[in-house]
């Protein structure tokens, strides 16, 4: 750039960056955009799913004001099971979703016994259950049917991976796109899978 006395002024060009912005999720955790979802399938009267609230018992509320208690103390009354449950076309479906920043596979360490005695007794019941399971880096969010976690925790307990192969999940799981209303589509996948 030139200023009038001749003098030039050296402007500094931004560098440019190497990495990819991912606009898709902008800055959604998993579990709100299912929460958004199973609130579009409810009002669209698609289907009944809902959030399991973690059951706790309160110890101690500090009350500075009525509408100002604050839980100080408590804790978890017993193991959660699943994230999410309830009906679709006469099934009750009961899954768990989880985020993983691993590039190359699902870590089973993220995964609790109780839940998978949980999942085994809906699948055994006629239920339907399953991970929804995203990789922040790949930046995708897969349906991943409970009895292939269940194979492969069983396989852990006879020496077998301590985690679901990212290769595995892309093969036997089914990747759910990111749309508007229904943010994470599962139910699209459930259609595909099971009816």
């Amino acid at each position: 750039m030139n200023y009038p006395n001749g003098m030039r002024k050296r402007v500094k060009k931004k560098p440019k960056s190497s990495t990819k912005i991912a606009y898709s999720n902008r800055g959604m955790s998993l579990e709100e955009d299912i929460n958004v979802t199973n609130s579009y399938y409810l009002e669209t009267n698609r289907a009944v799913i809902h959030k399991k609230p973690t059951p706790i018992q309160i110890v101690n509320v500090n009350y500075p004001k009525r509408s100002a208690a604050v839980i100080t103390e408590a804790y978890f009354k017993q193991a959660s099971t699943t994230d999410y449950n309830g009906i679709y076309q006469g099934k009750h479906i009961d899954f768990e979703a989880k985020e993983t920043k691993n590039k190359t596979s699902f870590p089973l360490a993220n995964i609790h016994e109780h839940q998978i005695r949980h999942m085994n007794a809906i699948l055994k019941h006629g239920g339907i259950s399953f991970f929804i399971i995203r990789f922040k880096e790949h930046d995708e969010t897969y349906l991943y049917p409970g009895e292939k976690i269940v194979y492969f925790w069983e396989q852990q307990n006879n020496d077998g991976r301590k985690s679901v192969p990212y290769t595995s999940i892309q093969k036997d799981g089914v990747l759910i796109p990111f749309k508007y209303q229904a943010r994470i589509d599962y139910l699209s996948v459930v259609d595909q899978l099971y009816f």
